[in-house]
């Protein structure tokens, strides 16, 4: 950032800014080196850099054109930025960048806007925006609670859906107040009703998302394939296919995880009737009244590194299977 910023915040020239990007990329990329060579294999790395000019706003055209030149000489460099969060930023964006055609229209006249693209909020996209980021295969985080926290406005997630866009889920924790998976994933479930309120419809549809509620299945997805979609990630996070890594939560939905919010008789008939219908019914308990008190188990790459049980285990001096 080298311009509409506190000082403290500031980078004093757009040749610094790009300067210490360059140093920050290359000692995180040392960082996943020292850590192959302690480990002795070749694991995912788990903290990668990103090229994150924070919005066109705080950037010079001569410091996001310098960035552009250094995404293209990394195409496999992932992007993150803002885009239309709130409405006075979209005016400010039509007043500073009056030969755009529009918000998305300055990432893409800098080649920022491709398939590695993560765009933040997203509320107000004008249509060819939406059009345009389709095309370029750029994805979408849906940060509602940020979004309501602010009184920004409701993305509509559904229209992004329809065209195809990967959207995932972020907490951004600057305007929001949870850095909670779950808490993003309730409020995308009302940020849906708030918008099928507004359109008149009811319930969900099983071949429409724009105007409808989303199920319990999309906020799943959301929060899971969708995010790794977005982040470029899929083929190796966001689902239990075969060959990917696992990464994990064992749930706990008894009334013994302590959790007075996520009432669920221990001796459900249905569970034993009905499997698949019980546990979508558990999911969703889960999903709109858990918390860290149901997770019993983390796993990260196929290692087991947290959750309850971890804990009582590492307290009594127990192993960890």
């Amino acid at each position: 950032m080298d311009r509409n910023c506190p000082e403290y915040y500031i980078d004093h020239s757009a040749d610094t800014s790009l300067h210490e990007t360059k140093q920050l990329i290359s000692h995180i990329r040392s960082l996943s080196k020292s850590n192959h060579h302690k480990q002795g294999q070749h694991s995912t790395d788990l903290v990668q850099p990103i090229l994150t000019p924070r919005f066109a706003i705080s950037c010079t055209p001569e410091l996001l054109g310098s960035l552009g030149e250094l995404a293209s000489s990394e195409p496999s460099l992932p992007i993150q930025t803002h885009i239309s969060e709130n409405k006075a930023e979209v005016a400010l964006i039509k007043e500073i960048f009056p030969d755009a055609p529009h918000y998305a229209g300055v990432y893409d006249s800098f080649g920022l806007l491709r398939s590695n693209t993560i765009l933040a909020h997203a509320v107000h996209l004008e249509d060819a925006e939406i059009e345009l980021i389709a095309k370029r295969n750029a994805g979408i985080s849906h940060c509602p609670t940020s979004n309501f926290n602010l009184s920004s406005g409701v993305a509509p997630v559904g229209i992004f859906l329809d065209k195809g866009i990967k959207v995932g889920l972020g907490t951004d924790v600057s305007g929001g107040f949870s850095p909670s998976i779950l808490n993003c994933v309730q409020n995308t479930s009302i940020a849906s009703k708030v918008l099928a309120i507004k359109a008149g419809t009811h319930g969900t549809s099983p071949d429409q998302f724009a105007s409808y509620q989303f199920s319990v299945a999309t906020l799943l997805y959301l929060a899971t394939m969708g995010g790794a979609q977005v982040c470029g990630i899929e083929k190796i996070v966001g689902s239990f296919v075969p060959g990917k890594s696992f990464d994990a939560l064992l749930v706990d939905t008894r009334n013994s995880a302590g959790n007075p919010g996520l009432w669920s008789p221990d001796d459900c008939d249905d569970r034993k009737t009905n499997g698949n219908e019980a546990l979508k019914g558990l999911l969703e308990r889960f999903l709109f009244c858990g918390d860290d008190r149901n997770i019993s188990r983390v796993y990260v790459q196929g290692r087991y590194v947290g959750g309850n049980d971890y804990h009582t285990h590492r307290s009594k001096g127990g192993k960890l299977n």
